[in-house]
């Protein structure tokens, strides 16, 4: 059962013990006093030097001497539920070395016995805690205490396979089943994933290297996938390192996700999404910060055929006050598997930094599906090469039993305070004759170029307006209002094209 820790002051605090009271200066008057006295801060340097070294070579991962892993305080975990058990109640070793699948399957089953009783708490101590996959159960807490780390095996012949996902009709990379994820749920109501920082580690390195290799069978599976379930939150934990798709909600409803880091390399970490709402309803993902080697958010609802068949949207979700890097892909994407449907998506309050997109939207003839009643508010780009982008030839199908009659429909986007610096194409709204793109609105935009160039608000094929002043200068295909909603000028080249991939 949990056991009772001392609570000690915050880790932040320790600087305050060595921080002197005040800055006296004096001037020795005996040399060998003085030689002593810079003998003794050379020492304290080299002491301080090594200990931040293996302080931060311990935070890189679990590997190292275990006599160089940083001792946590102790803090209080606090009981959310009725029954609190430990991990170690059944006998999880936290070396990092011990397999400790059968210790968390154990405790799941335990807590799964007390639904009627308001459910339990798996407590995860201090420690590196080895596992294969498992799978949690309603009205459950697992909760990570500061310095647990549950690490993911990364022999793939752990990873049990599933059958694939019914609205991508085949495993996303290979035909076929597909690996299951490291923490894992399905039909499940009541679930929380939380702590004070605790961290899920997939360990992908291995992972990442065999799928470049081509050594991997069937598709990789995320770090957290839950499935057809309701009323789940995650937050306060670090995801790190996901063999593939770090935070994966599918077909799920009334979830919250808060105060959540998740991080990845930003080169060759393949397909290592942030999160991705996935026929996902009534969603809030706030207050995170996300550094990964592919699309920090990804928006999805099936893909081709078999999201359209599936006909699960997302909908009603909220994202806001995100902190978002992508070198390889985009802060924030939705698509481009949107066959069901994506609408009344809200973004507010989100910072895209060294990133190669920022903001987009992808598609293509086949996909079906719509688009619609999407806000961005208060968007800010620093060092990005494209800030917003709508894709509508984002060609990559299931198979070849797609309809290309199939078009999507992207209608009702709005932009609103978006700023920005070092940005090299503030827009390029990429829409076609199949596929247009309708009512769209800018309104409030200053965003700092790197290259001067003519044709760097870039439309095909758009119809909207913009409202009041902006800059870069839109597009001619948009019509222009003053800030009151006066009509200026109609647009009569909502057709033009000036798209320039090359730049």
């Amino acid at each position: 059962m949990v056991e009772t820790l001392t609570p000690t002051s915050s880790p932040s605090s320790w600087w305050r013990r060595w921080w002197p009271h005040s800055h006296r200066r004096w001037i020795p008057t005996n040399t060998t006093f003085l030689s002593a006295h810079k003998a003794l801060l050379a020492a304290l340097w080299l002491a301080f030097f090594f200990s931040v070294f293996y302080w931060q070579r311990d935070a890189a991962g679990a590997g190292g001497l275990l006599i160089f892993r940083r001792a946590f305080p102790s803090r209080m975990l606090p009981k959310l539920r009725p029954v609190a058990y430990n991990l170690t109640d059944f006998g999880a070793v936290g070396d990092g070395i011990t397999l400790n699948t059968a210790a968390f399957e154990n405790a799941v089953l335990a807590i799964s016995k007390l639904r009627k009783k308001g459910g339990g708490q798996l407590n995860v101590p201090p420690g590196y805690w080895l596992t294969a996959p498992f799978n949690l159960t309603s009205h459950m807490t697992l909760f990570l205490a500061e310095g647990a780390v549950i690490l993911g095996i990364d022999d793939e012949k752990y990873w049990p396979l599933m059958p694939p996902l019914p609205s991508y009709g085949y495993g996303r990379e290979h035909p076929g089943p597909r690996y299951g994820s490291l923490i894992h749920g399905q039909n499940l109501k009541d679930v929380v994933i939380t702590g004070h920082n605790g961290t899920i580690n997939g360990q992908g390195q291995t992972w990442w290297k065999k799928y470049r290799q081509k050594l991997l069978n069937h598709t990789r599976g995320p770090l957290v996938q839950i499935m057809w379930s309701t009323d789940i939150l995650i937050s306060n934990i670090t995801l790190r390192d996901s063999p593939y798709w770090t935070l994966h909600p599918y077909d799920c409803k009334n979830v919250t996700i808060r105060t959540v880091t998740i991080l990845a390399p930003i080169f060759e970490a393949p397909n290592t999404d942030g999160i991705d709402p996935d026929s996902c309803e009534d969603m809030v993902i706030e207050d995170c910060y996300i550094s990964v080697g592919d699309d920090g958010i990804a928006i999805k609802s099936g893909w081709d055929q078999y999201g359209i068949a599936y006909a699960r949207p997302s909908t009603n979700i909220r994202i806001r006050n995100l902190v978002v890097r992508s070198m390889v892909s985009a802060g924030l994407s939705i698509g481009s598997e949107m066959s069901g449907g994506v609408s009344n998506v809200t973004v507010e309050n989100l910072h895209v930094w060294n990133s190669r997109r920022a903001i987009r939207i992808k598609t293509a003839p086949g996909r079906g599906g719509y688009v619609r009643h999407i806000t961005y508010r208060n968007v800010t780009f620093d060092n990005v090469r494209v800030g917003i982008v709508i894709k509508t030839d984002y060609n990559e199908y299931a198979d070849d039993e797609f309809d290309p009659k199939a078009v999507p429909i992207l209608e009702d986007i709005s932009y609103t305070s978006i700023h920005g610096e070092g940005v090299r194409v503030p827009v390029r709204i990429h829409g076609s004759d199949e596929i247009p793109v309708r009512n769209i609105t800018f309104h409030d935009m200053s965003v700092g170029i790197t290259f001067k160039k003519k044709h760097i608000f870039q439309c095909s094929f758009v119809q909207g307006r913009v409202i009041g002043t902006i800059f870069p200068a839109p597009c001619d295909n948009l019509d222009r209002y003053d800030e009151q909603g006066h009509l200026i000028k109609r647009s009569i080249y909502q057709n033009m094209s000036d798209i320039d991939y090359d730049f």
